[in-house]
């Protein structure tokens, strides 16, 4: 099946995301389905209501862009997800000052785990600020870095 790129369908849709108030985290096609997902975030974060809305806001204006070149395709939107990985510099700078996990490849100071507030990032180190004080890891060194994960 032949698509427009993911790329090119955040383009278009970038402004109606702005609209509605949230954040085009990514696209992607699933071909075998096929299916196109759109993952949005919002300050406050994402219900399914939110979800509703931007896929309401999207549907028509897509039908016009016609990605699928006319075949049928399964239109998602969705949430990133609370243990969704860090992929972007845009993910580090929108979780700056929040409780993020990090699982590393190789110990540092003796551990591969570590949880703390993400106080720096500079595109090739993230550093974060956990009990023992503030930790720098190369993002080369980082398995996953995600949101903690809290259940009260």
């Amino acid at each position: 099946m032949k698509v427009k790129p993911a790329e090119e369908v955040v383009k278009f849709l970038q402004p109606i995301a702005e609209e509605v108030g949230v954040e085009i985290v990514e696209a992607r096609w699933d071909l075998r389905e096929p299916s196109l997902t759109v993952v949005i975030d919002a300050p406050g974060g994402v219900d399914l209501i939110l979800c509703e809305k931007f896929h309401k806001a999207i549907d028509e204006p897509l039908d016009e862009l016609d990605p699928t070149f006319g075949a049928a395709y399964t239109l998602n939107c969705s949430s990133p997800g609370l243990d969704r990985p860090f992929t972007s510099p845009r993910d580090y700078e929108r979780h700056m000052g929040e409780e993020v996990e990090v699982k590393l490849y190789a110990p540092v100071d003796g551990k591969k785990y570590y949880e703390g507030v993400l106080c720096a990032f500079d595109g090739e180190s993230a550093t974060v600020r956990t009990e023992e004080g503030e930790k720098r890891f190369d993002l080369s060194r980082i398995a996953k870095i995600n949101l903690a994960i809290r259940i009260d």
